[in-house]
This record gives C-alpha cells, structure tokens and sequence, in this order.
C-alpha cells in the first residue's frame, strides 16, 4: 500500500508519538511532483510564479518543472511514456488527450474530484472535451479559439479595412497583397499555412464536416485538402506569403514565427497566445478570425486550450491533486497564468483576472466574447492515431510547398495515409 505522510500520522497517532519512539527511521521525507508542459517563454514565467506560489503554501512539497516547445514536447513524451518515467502531472492538447487515454497513460481524476480537487466553480460543460467513456481524464484549465495574431501597424500602414470578424479568403488575400506591396516586399502579408492542419480544421469545418467521424475515421475529404493547398500555392506563387524556405520549419518557436521576426503580418495561433506573440514583438498586435470562403460558413468553435492530467506513474496522488486544484482555484495562481493559457472556465477565473489583463489581453478577451455567436459546435472527438496524421499532413504538404507534388496528387496520398494510420491505431 502507498503511504503518504497524512496516512503515517494517522495511523501512530500524529507527530508526537513519532518523536516518542527510539530509533523509528525519518519518514517525513520531501514530498515531490514533477510537472510537464510545453511552453513559450511568456508561459514558462507564468508557470514557474505559480509553481512558487505553491510551494509557499506547501512548503512540504516540491515541483519540478519541466518544459519544451510543442515540436519537441510529444516525442519526449512518447519517449517517457513507453520508459513508464511520466511526469506526474502533464499539460494535454484536445488533439492527443484520446490516444492517450486510449494507451493507459491517464488517470481517470473522478474519485479525486470533490476530494482533493474542486470543480463546482467551473462552468457547465467546461470539461465535456477532457470526459472520455464518462470518466473526466483532462481538466479544461483555458477556453480559447482559433485566430488570426496580425500587426497592426502593418494593416494600418497598408490601408487594410477588412472586417477581421467576418472576412473571406478573398479579403484575406487583399490584405496580403497590400501589406507586401506597402512594405517594398521587406514584409509578406502572412506566414505560409499550409502546413497547419488546425488551420485546415477551419477550412474544413466551414463546409459543415470535421476532421474526424464520430466513429474515429476521417471525415475530411480529398477535395477539401486539395483545395487547401491550391489556395496557399496561389498565394505563395503570387509571392504574397512567405516563401517555401521559411513554410517548410516545422513547428515553428514563438520567435521563430514570421509576425514575431517582421518578416510577416500574420500568423495562426490560438487566441490565447496572441499575448505571447506581443511579448515578442514592438508593434501592436491584434486578433483576427481565420478567413472563410466565399459562401461557406463558419468554421471557429470554442474549445479547451490544454488540459492537466494526472498521469499513470504519479506516485503522491495527494500532492499532485493538492498542486492541480491550486491552479484552477486559487486567485493568486489564476491571477499568475493570466490567459496565455486560455480564458478560465469560471467565473472565479475570470474575476481573478481581470484587474491585472494587459491592453492586449484586453483585446483578445473582447475579440473572444465578440465571436460567440459566431462559433460552430464542438468537433467530433479527436481519434488515437490523430497525432501521425498530423505528421503525415506535414510531410505530405512539405512536397507540395517545395514544388515535388501537386497539390491534387498529393491530397490523394495524404487522404490515403491518414485512413491507414486510424485503421492501424484503432485496430
């Protein structure tokens, strides 16, 4: 049986019959937690203030904090998965929460919740996207949005007037082609995406489908990824998006991102790291939705930015519970996180916050609440498997972006592999 301090001085009778008994060995040693996320520098400072905020309040246990960016984030936690050396406690993306639930690497945390854990404060609906099979596997620690982060000097400089609530591709491409016309070429309208899928999510979803079926298949089509990466190839052939050079970095840094480098107007985010964006940049920035096609509708939705997740191999249950409700519910903590993280899913989050939101963070919580009547439903949910045919999305667009394939071929071939790679994973 595990034994944690609270169940050692329970079972003597509390501190002072230890200290009563001859030569019992020292039990009351450091309690610890290691937790893992994938970060960006405003996220790390955040992080870490609360991580020592907690440590003030419980000064009996110690955090290790861990981080990396998102490219390299979930090939080490492969790699800590399958050596069974999880962290404890780890951050979660909606796209890979299911694989790894599906693996065993998750705790279910609902015998902890009203037991370590407080949610009665959360919205309701707040953790539909992390409750798997009926069991709450990932708590909802920000909502957020797709989004446009976009310089605002350079729009303003350009003369772009668009409606960034309700713009089309056909806007979009105005846009671009202005900013790269006013700049004498030094600045493109936009980063190249055709190697974001969560992108290809708005595109896809402003048809009326999803990525995935409610069975765990695909539910895109061959015609929506051709269209995709035809739609970028113009853009980039009428040289008013970042080159090929730059497109084919693959999970690009915050600082490695066009808008934060100067050398593009726009980028994809969430809208939750629009603040991010800022911290890098001189220039202000703002929040635009993903262009729509003409005729379609919209493609948006609103959804759990990240999860904490209780792992497998997390040895103090207590100290782990104990350390995740001090993040969803104390005012401090909140206060630390801010909203790169997302908007908090309650109403004591959102309190909390409020008085310390930057101007930016300002703009990205009005920009948030002015597309509510805007957004689609949640999405089917994201199968196991999700994750290599985001890679293969990748691999398969780089041939495309560098003029190897054509974009209708290649549609076929990725459309092809993706059906393989869920049929593998969910045999």
């Amino acid at each position: 049986m595990r034994i944690t301090r609270r169940h050692l001085l329970a079972s003597i009778g509390g501190a002072s019959a230890l200290a009563a008994l001859p030569g019992l060995p020292a039990f009351a040693q450091e309690r610890t937690i290691r937790h893992f996320w994938w970060g960006n520098p405003t996220r790390d400072k955040n992080t870490f203030a609360v991580i020592d905020l907690f440590q003030k309040a419980h000064p009996d246990i110690k955090v290790s904090g861990e981080t990396i960016g998102w490219g390299d984030y979930w090939t080490k936690m492969a790699t800590q998965t399958a050596g069974g050396n999880m962290a404890d406690v780890i951050q979660m993306a909606h796209t890979f929460i299911h694989e790894y639930v599906g693996r065993g690497a998750i705790k279910p945390l609902d015998e902890y919740v009203g037991n370590g854990i407080s949610l009665d404060h959360y919205d309701d609906g707040a953790n539909e996207v992390g409750t798997i099979d009926g069991q709450l596997y990932g708590i909802n620690i920000g909502s957020t949005t797709q989004a446009i982060p976009y310089n605002i000097k350079a729009f303003e400089d350009a003369g772009v007037t668009a409606d960034l609530l309700g713009w089309t591709t056909e806007d979009f491409a105005d846009a671009c082609a202005k900013i790269t016309e006013a700049s004498g070429g030094a600045m493109r309208g936009s980063e190249d995406l055709s190697l974001y899928i969560e992108n290809l999510e708005v595109w896809v979803r402003s048809t009326g489908r999803d990525l995935y079926a409610p069975d765990g298949g695909l539910e895109m089509t061959e015609e929506d990824v051709r269209s995709y990466w035809e739609f970028w190839g113009g853009l980039r052939d009428d040289g008013i998006v970042e080159g090929k050079d730059a497109t084919v970095i693959l999970d690009k840094g915050m600082a490695e991102l066009g808008i934060t480098r100067g050398t593009t107007a726009m980028t994809f985010r969430y809208a939750n790291q629009v603040g991010a964006v800022q911290s890098l940049m001189t220039d202000p920035v703002g929040a635009a939705m993903v262009p729509q096609r003409p005729g379609t509708s919209n493609g948006h939705y609103v959804l759990p930015s990240m999860f904490l997740c209780l792992t497998r191999d997390a040895k103090d249950i207590d100290a782990a519970a104990a350390y995740i409700d001090y993040w969803i519910s104390n005012p401090d903590a909140l206060k630390a996180l801010g909203i790169d993280r997302g908007i908090p899913p309650s109403q004591l989050g959102r309190d909390a916050i409020a008085p310390t939101l930057s101007e930016v963070d300002q703009n990205v919580v009005a920009f948030f609440g002015g597309i509510q009547d805007k957004v689609g439903p949640v999405p089917n949910a994201t199968p196991k498997g999700a994750g290599e045919v985001r890679d293969a999305f990748m691999r398969t667009g780089t041939e495309v972006v560098l003029g190897n394939m054509p974009a209708d071929e290649a549609a076929g071939r990725f459309i092809q592999d993706a059906e393989a790679i869920l049929i593998r994973a969910n045999r």
